[in-house]
């Protein structure tokens, strides 16, 4: 019986092969796992295993080489797509990608990742926005939405004091160097599907040569946020969503 419940036509759900069984240090309802499988998924469907080198970023996710069975470098703070231009340069025959949080791609890496995209580097760049900095402790990121408190905003955004919002998706859907931009989440069933789509694109437009590719992920973290995950999942929808609405930005790859 239990032969016939775990043969292949009855597989619903499986692990992905690329996934290393390390445990992850993520706090519980972070969205870095959900996509960490999704990359894993994509590669192995691409039958790219040997042939994918990502760039792991510093912030919450530099540990992403613990966890995906495949070549890995580390970069410097906010450095990735430099890294990334350089490998892709060296190796064109290989898929490379970046992973990268809001406060390293959007503050600390502001100008390698306009340079990058704006060159159309055959690269692409993963982009997960929590609007905050959450391994630091909770301070204010480029992408905190206005009237939202952080450590180093405990009164709440305010333009005059702190600035605008920096939106890195618009902005890079303006640079001709970029073939394919979109926003996306994990939050629910469906927008995984989305979000694994986006990341397949992303992934066949750098190895066609077609030009730079952002996925931006909008995401929760409930512990820098102070909720549970239920309550964070919510608060996204409710409160993120309108400062950076779900959808491809750009598609030039047809």
């Amino acid at each position: 019986m239990e032969n016939n419940i775990i043969a292949p036509e009855n597989l619903v759900y499986q692990k992905p092969t690329l996934m290393n069984d390390n445990h992850m240090h993520y706090c519980p309802g972070c969205s870095h796992g959900v996509v960490h499988k999704l990359v894993a998924e994509v590669i192995e469907e691409m039958g790219m295993e040997e042939k994918t080198v990502g760039v792991s970023p510093v912030g919450c996710a530099v540990f992403a080489y613990n966890y995906l069975d495949i070549d890995w470098q580390e970069a410097a703070h906010g450095r990735a797509p430099a890294v990334a231009t350089a490998i892709k340069r060296l190796w064109p025959d290989r898929l490379v990608f970046t992973y990268q949080g809001d406060g390293d791609l959007a503050c600390i890496g502001t100008c390698e990742t306009i340079h990058a995209l704006n060159r159309g580097e055959h690269i692409a760049i993963i982009f997960i926005n929590n609007a905050i900095y959450g391994m630091t402790g909770g301070q204010m990121a480029p992408t905190t939405l206005m009237g939202m408190k952080t450590s180093t905003c405990p009164y709440g955004r305010q333009a005059d004091l702190h600035g605008y919002p920096l939106h890195i998706t618009e902005i890079a859907a303006t640079l001709e160097g970029t073939c394919y931009v979109t926003r996306q989440s994990v939050e629910t069933v469906a927008a995984i599907r989305s979000a694994k789509k986006a990341i397949r694109k992303a992934f066949e437009a750098s190895m066609a040569g077609k030009g730079s590719s952002l996925v931006e992920i909008v995401s929760t973290c409930n512990s820098g946020w102070k909720m549970s995950p239920k309550d964070a999942n919510a608060w996204m929808q409710e409160h993120m969503f309108n400062y950076y609405p779900k959808g491809d930005l750009k598609d030039t790859t047809k």
